[in-house]
């Protein structure tokens, strides 16, 4: 089983993934994050770039045991054991779904302050695809 994210879509939303930059609907100021074509509260089609902080709070995760994540995760659960995965409710409003990285799986709660970092997050196609994953924020200021 693979996630694949073909090369092309990969490279035409790098910048967004990589810099956290959401569009903020110019008709009722709803963010998407990431960026959408059109927006999902009031269905207009005109956004304005606005970069994120990166903050927020975990608000579920889950950990997917070994064997149970997509292909493109086979060495990082060969180095793991287990890949935690959280729903991320950004400071801003968004809620992203992502990795969470540097934290001890047990110690995982509900609420806790986490940021986004830029870290690899696995090969496909010959071409290290680097995005955002989270970590606790008393790590990330560590």
């Amino acid at each position: 089983m693979s996630a694949y994210f073909s090369l092309p879509m990969y490279a035409a939303s790098i910048d967004q993934r990589l810099r956290m930059l959401a569009g903020k609907c110019k008709a009722c100021n709803a963010l998407a994050y990431p960026q959408r074509l059109v927006c999902i509260e009031c269905g207009a089609t005109s956004f304005d770039e606005v970069k994120l902080s990166g903050n927020g709070t975990l608000y579920t995760f889950t950990v997917i045991a070994r064997g149970g994540a997509p292909a493109e995760f086979d060495a990082q659960q060969t180095l793991t054991g287990v890949i935690p995965v959280g729903i991320i409710e950004l400071d801003e409003g968004p809620r992203v779904v992502g990795q969470l990285a540097d934290v001890d799986v047990a110690k995982l709660a509900i609420g806790m302050p986490v940021r986004a970092v830029v870290r690899r997050l696995y090969e496909q196609e010959g071409i290290v695809r680097y995005g955002a994953k989270f970590v606790p924020r008393e790590v990330a200021d560590g």
